[in-house]
């Protein structure tokens, strides 16, 4: 059995108090509160300043050092956030982010690599996580179901784009399922209510997606739904994987009949979708899937013609309008600032390096945390590891029919929830070595413990 209490010997850190209440606010208000998504990693960082001033630079002891992974994963933002950076400079112009704004969202990555540096040395609760979580999914999931059946809205969106609203709000409902699971086979005694809570988010979640209208979250559903099986497989006894997987195939057909409800539902936006493929192989790309093939095909032109450093965000945009006017795309196109898709946007904008960069934002954290599901025999950190690999998977596809990361909301959302996952996991990691070498025998539950 686990606590959330300290390991011995360690000293209550009021900095790491003030984290676990910020990564709570951060996972909580990300979809629910208009400017969340900047002002939590704002005042994080404030707060990382402050404490840098009050205290200076944190001792290092053997829980605060940073070890190669994480060095690995700071590079990464860093070669991310830089090379944007000199695209911006190389053009001047700043990237119109979601909103209608900049945000300066270039040094967004500069500013995670602050704050991974920061949690490290003054960890979280990952009860700050877990209350998040709750707090997101279901509350995205109560605004979806007011605006759609009280408001008669036509898609569910918060006030925002219905894509990343929808894209958020499925995996936070994955995440709260995951972290559900984690806490049954854990026997967690901690908060024993949150159980509960946590599946009744993941509901939430997997509502406000349908309402949303969002086919992209469709898409991805299937393959988190299968890499949350594979990795709970051994956790639980067959049957229980049996029931769970009938439990989710039942909460599906209730949404898809919620949505039919309205007119707008799961069916209806499949065959609009295939009828948008049949006009555009017809000749007509004036729908939104003809729009995103008409998209995707000029910046794959565009990034053949500027392979290395890509036009440039100074430059793009005028690249794509003159091709607007030779007729060579629908006129319609010219009224987006992003080609829908992050590597074919990121393509064209700064070339094969900037695709480069952008495989490594993904791929460097897939690694780090699939290498931590393999090697770890712990149900927490094993849980947490598949959270982090579910969040980089998810925006991986999430990002092949929408620019999420160069939208404000879905960019904060990204790396936010990367990064917070990962101090979770190498803290609950560290603190598994601190017990062992205390002689603390009831942290060491192996995850294929079966009820």
């Amino acid at each position: 059995m686990t606590t959330d209490r300290e390991p011995p010997g360690r000293a209550v850190d009021v900095w790491g108090a003030a984290n676990t209440l910020l990564i709570w606010a951060f996972v909580a208000l990300l979809i629910l509160m208009p400017w969340a998504y900047a002002a939590v990693p704002l005042a994080a960082g404030l707060l990382a300043l402050a404490g840098l001033l009050l205290q200076g630079a944190p001792a290092g002891d053997s829980e605060a050092v940073l070890d190669a992974e994480d060095r690995l994963w700071l590079v990464t933002l860093l070669a991310f956030a830089g090379l944007w950076c000199w695209d911006v400079a190389r053009t001047g112009v700043w990237p119109v982010a979601g909103h209608g704004g900049s945000w300066l969202v270039p040094l967004w990555p500069v500013l995670a690599a602050g704050l991974l540096v920061w949690l490290r040395y003054h960890p979280p609760s990952r009860t700050g996580w877990w209350l998040g979580l709750v707090v997101g999914a279901l509350g995205a999931g109560c605004i979806a179901v007011y605006e759609r059946f009280a408001l008669g809205a036509d898609r569910a969106d918060n006030g925002m784009n219905a894509i990343p609203f929808g894209n958020l709000a499925l995996l936070l409902g994955v995440l709260a399922l995951v972290a559900m699971l984690g806490r049954l086979a854990h026997q967690n005694r901690v908060l024993p209510w949150l159980t509960v809570a946590l599946g009744l988010a993941a509901v939430g979640g997997f509502a406000a997606s349908f309402l949303s209208g969002t086919r992209g979250g469709w898409v991805a559903l299937p393959l988190l739904v299968c890499m949350g099986f594979r990795g709970f497989h051994g956790v639980f006894p067959h049957r229980w994987m049996l029931a769970a997987a009938a439990g989710v195939l039942l909460l599906l057909a209730v949404l898809v009949a919620m949505t039919t409800i309205t007119g707008d539902g799961v069916h209806e936006r499949i065959v609009e979708a295939v009828s948008g493929i049949e006009r555009y192989l017809g000749g007509d790309s004036g729908n939104s899937v003809g729009l995103r093939l008409d998209m995707w095909s000029a910046g794959i032109q565009l990034f053949l013609e500027k392979p290395l450093a890509g036009w440039g965000e100074g430059r793009l945009q005028a690249a794509w309008d003159g091709m607007v006017e030779a007729g060579l795309v629908h006129s319609a196109m010219n009224r987006f600032d992003q080609l829908h898709s992050d590597l074919i946007d990121t393509a064209a904008r700064r070339g094969g390096l900037g695709l480069l960069s952008l495989l490594a934002l993904y791929g460097v954290p897939v690694w780090l945390f699939a290498r931590h599901l393999r090697g770890s025999q712990d149900a927490e950190n094993r849980t947490l590891a598949l959270s982090g690999l579910m969040i980089c998977f998810a925006f991986v596809i999430f990002g092949l029919t929408q620019s999420m990361l160069r939208d404000a909301r879905g960019l904060s959302g990204y790396l936010g929830l990367t990064v917070a996952c990962w101090v979770l996991l190498k803290t609950k990691f560290l603190t598994k070595d601190l017990s062992r070498d205390a002689g603390a025998r009831e942290d060491h539950e192996v995850f294929d413990h079966r009820p």
